[in-house]
């Protein structure tokens, strides 16, 4: 049995022993590959791509003003007489800019409401003068009927005193003589005698009496007579007063006087003159400028960014401002002043075909360092950098 058994000869182990050694280590390499893939897979699964920060928030803007571009506009309609400014000049609050047409008509009116003021003004000071006159003339006639008379009452009232004391006297002389009657030391004729001048004096104080009443009788009389004049004339005089209309001839003037300001155009505020629209001769309107005016010593720029940016943006960030066109040459600086609190469609619109021409945008106003270099530059298109990482 053994002698038919096939022999295996050394040269064919070798190669069966080679072909496991490949499939052994072949296995251990694709293990080993697909443990490292897994790997890798598991390490790119856990790694957290970090997006770029923004640093910078970019924008079209437009040059401004500090006080935005004022549009003068005339109270009411009209024609333009007189314009006092060019493009260009510095102007106050108030100052006079131009006059329309009908400023003339107007400052004649009012100089005509004004003349009837001052007449109507002088007729009440001269009835005035004449009704304190009345009215003094009667209170000095109640002065010359209140103290003569008083006296005149005083007087009498010690007449009517002295009177008295007579009476007393002989009163009492007459009940002597009627005792000295009744013992038969005097006459009858003596006693009618006494008693005649007890009468006469009872008749005179009766008389001095009614005289006092009829004195004071006539001194109120008198007293109330001259009051009601006094009375009359203060009452005359406010008669008078009321019928000269120096009320409606005041507001009259004031009236003239708001139509004529009506016809004065006068700056809102100080600033310069950026632009005349209107030129003398031609006719104005309440809805259409005459001039624009802005506060140029201060220049800002309204950069208009994109919704999606602004809540990158904060006040007091930094921001840089240059010009495509070459404007100005430097790059000003600048400082977020205030933020819009509504979106608008972009009006600044970029030279580049494929810019977004119906952008969302928030007006971001930034106050420029460097004023003087675009102060004649108003709505000059700029490209605007804000340092988002400023201002922190």
């Amino acid at each position: 049995m053994a002698a038919n058994r096939p022999r295996v000869s050394l040269r064919d182990r070798g190669v069966w022993i080679a072909i496991a050694v490949v499939l052994v280590g072949g296995s251990a390499a694709w293990f080993a590959i697909q443990s490292l893939r897994e790997a890798r897979r598991q390490e790119a699964a856990e790694t957290v791509v970090t997006p770029p920060r923004q640093v910078q928030v970019v924008a079209l803007g437009r040059v401004e003003p500090a006080s935005r571009v004022i549009n003068v506009v005339p109270s009411e309609s009209g024609r333009l007489e007189r314009l006092l400014v060019d493009e260009g000049d510095q102007v106050e609050a108030g100052q006079i800019l131009a006059y329309l047409e009908l400023y003339a008509v107007r400052r004649a009116e009012r100089d005509y409401a004004a003349s009837q003021l001052a007449e109507a003004e002088a007729l009440r000071a001269a009835q005035t003068r004449y009704g304190e006159a009345t009215i003094q003339e009667a209170r000095t006639r109640v002065g010359q009927i209140a103290a003569p008379q008083a006296a005149a009452i005083e007087a009498q009232e010690k007449t009517i005193n002295s009177l008295r004391a007579e009476l007393g006297i002989a009163e009492g002389d007459l009940q002597r003589f009627e005792q000295l009657y009744a013992n038969g030391a005097i006459s009858e004729q003596e006693r009618d005698r006494q008693q005649a001048t007890v009468d006469r004096l009872q008749e005179e104080v009766r008389s001095a009496e009614a005289r006092k009443l009829e004195l004071m009788a006539a001194r109120s009389a008198n007293l109330d007579n001259a009051q009601a004049q006094v009375s009359t004339a203060t009452a005359n005089l406010d008669l008078s007063q009321a019928q000269v209309q120096v009320e409606s001839a005041a507001q009259n003037l004031a009236l003239a006087e708001a139509r004529l300001a009506q016809t004065i155009i006068r700056a809102p505020r100080a600033g310069q003159i950026l632009q005349r629209y209107v030129e003398p001769g031609e006719a104005v309107s309440a809805e259409a400028p005459v001039l624009a005016l802005g506060d140029t010593s201060q220049m800002y720029v309204v950069a208009e960014v994109y919704e999606t940016d602004v809540g990158l943006v904060r006040v007091g960030q930094s921001a840089t401002i240059t010009s495509r066109n070459g404007a100005f040459e430097e790059t000003l600086t600048g400082t977020v002043d205030q933020i819009g609190l509504q979106i608008f469609k972009n009006d600044v619109l970029d030279d580049d075909p494929a810019a977004n021409a119906d952008a969302r945008v928030v007006e971001v106003r930034i106050r420029v360092d460097q004023s003087a270099a675009i102060a004649g530059l108003t709505n000059l298109q700029v490209d605007v950098a804000i340092d988002v990482e400023s201002g922190r």
